[in-house]
């Protein structure tokens, strides 16, 4: 697990726009490890992992293409069922927030990267390395929404 930087690209949200902002990536000789599409009426957002973010954002910048960098925690997982939803319960039962998440399509041996962008790093970090983790003491998490209270 490391903390590496992701690229937010505002793009239009129109034919090819994307394809450009990949094929220009592509003719670079920079790899995307992970990418995520949000899109709204007029425009989208990708996110990306690369291999080399300052270049990305130098050949997004020539490109003139707008965009943005952030940290994010690059954890590499199992791919196999149940290896997210750990990591999610792991940050959850420590009350560390998950702001958004998405995953690559394919890694080394059999193992896939899930970017996660929390409330704090360094903690996510320590506990998901088994650092902080406090197991026996964790309060059990409690959907406010449908508490009821006790029955009388």
């Amino acid at each position: 697990m490391e903390t590496t930087k992701q690229v937010s690209i505002f793009l239009d949200n129109k034919p090819g726009r994307l394809a450009n902002v990949l094929s220009g990536l592509a003719k670079e000789k920079i790899n995307v490890t992970a990418l995520t599409v949000m899109d709204s009426h007029e425009h989208s957002v990708l996110r990306t992992v690369t291999d080399d973010a300052a270049k990305t954002i130098k050949v997004l910048k020539t490109m003139g293409i707008p965009c943005g960098e952030a940290d994010v925690l690059l954890i590499e997982l199992r791919n196999q069922p149940g290896a997210l939803a750990n990591v999610c319960e792991t940050l959850a039962a420590e009350h560390i927030n998950i702001d958004y998440c998405y995953a690559s399509s394919g890694g080394r041996n059999g193992r896939v990267y899930g970017i996660f962008k929390v409330s704090n790093n360094d903690r996510a970090k320590s506990v998901l390395s088994g650092g902080n983790s406090k197991k026996a003491e964790r309060r059990q998490i409690r959907d406010r929404r449908s508490y009821t209270g006790p029955v009388r």
